[in-house]
């Protein structure tokens, strides 16, 4: 995904000169490498000031310009929070929050390069709209939809490695919408960002071993919720499983348990989640994952019961 990322914003800015790259304390990989060398001044590293980093993003916007804020997730929007609330978020302006590596993906750091609740955090501030698209070709379509946004937006990435999902989806990409990625009838699977490759796993699985036809959607625009595609998907399938890299509370999983009750939703509903702990295991994002609980076979039983 980044270098998806860095590749879409290199050729927007070639032709939209009011584009800066803002980074702290990141060296500027792939296409990024050649957008600070064709355009220096439309590339500025911070260095470790993360406050910085969101304060000249924001006087940038004030500018007229369109600046992306660019870093790891966790530096992207804990340390800066207030400069995200105050000086994006309460002026309503259009910087876009580039959050790499979200979730447990830089899993052998520890807790502090970890984003556990990033989206209830993000999502809980008004203004702010929040994209986490599940491959590469998502995310393509996810940056044009940035680019024509006039608002504040967290852009939540995985790292690198993502495989493609999204190639046969009968649904496009629409931003705010549910999508559908492959059809089904007995089960239905949301999710969001990299995890989405477990939940196609899961549902390859529950169709060979049970003959349970599955139908997996992309919830990539966590703000503002597609509530009634929600509210839809709730009613047509009589079970619905909800697998992310978040926390629950604040998270996918607790505003599909709020549509469901809103809705009355007759449906058996499971979410899996991150752990609302810092859990203290190192090792490769699959270890860390499954410290979590987040693991197919880990999963699979709870739901084969289903």
């Amino acid at each position: 995904m980044r270098d998806t990322f860095a590749q879409a914003f290199y050729e927007e800015a070639q032709v939209n000169p009011k584009l800066f790259m803002i980074v702290a304390d990141i060296s500027p990989a792939s296409k990024i490498a050649n957008f600070k060398q064709e355009f220096p001044t439309r590339f500025i590293d911070v260095g470790v000031a993360e406050q910085t980093l969101i304060g000249l993003s924001a006087g940038l916007a004030l500018r007229g310009y369109k600046p992306f804020a660019y870093t790891i997730a966790n530096f992207a929007i804990y340390r800066p929070f207030e400069q995200v609330r105050d000086d994006v978020c309460y002026q309503n302006l259009p910087v876009t929050v580039v959050g790499m590596g979200a979730g447990v993906t830089y899993s052998p750091l520890g807790a502090t390069h970890h984003t556990l609740e990033d989206v209830a955090v993000m999502s809980a501030i008004p203004n702010m709209s929040v994209l986490a698209p599940c491959d590469p070709p998502e995310l393509k379509d996810a940056m044009r939809a940035v680019m024509r946004h006039d608002g504040p937006m967290y852009l939540r990435l995985g790292k690198a490695g993502e495989p493609t999902l999204t190639a046969d989806a009968p649904d496009p990409f629409v931003f705010g919408k549910v999508r559908q990625v492959k059809a089904g009838r007995d089960v239905c699977i949301l999710s969001y960002g990299p995890i989405m490759s477990m939940a196609v796993d899961i549902g390859a699985k529950l169709e060979a071993e049970q003959k349970r036809s599955t139908a997996l959607y992309s919830v990539h625009t966590l703000k503002p919720m597609d509530r009634e595609g929600i509210a839809a998907i709730l009613q047509r399938y009589p079970v619905v499983l909800v697998i992310e890299e978040h926390v629950e509370q604040g998270g996918l999983g607790s505003q599909v348990k709020q549509i469901a009750w809103d809705t009355h939703a007759r449906c058996r509903l499971n979410t899996f989640s991150l752990k609302n702990s810092f859990l203290h295991v190192y090792g490769s994002h699959d270890d860390v994952r499954r410290a979590h609980g987040l693991s197919i076979d880990q999963i699979y039983p709870a739901i084969a019961k289903a």
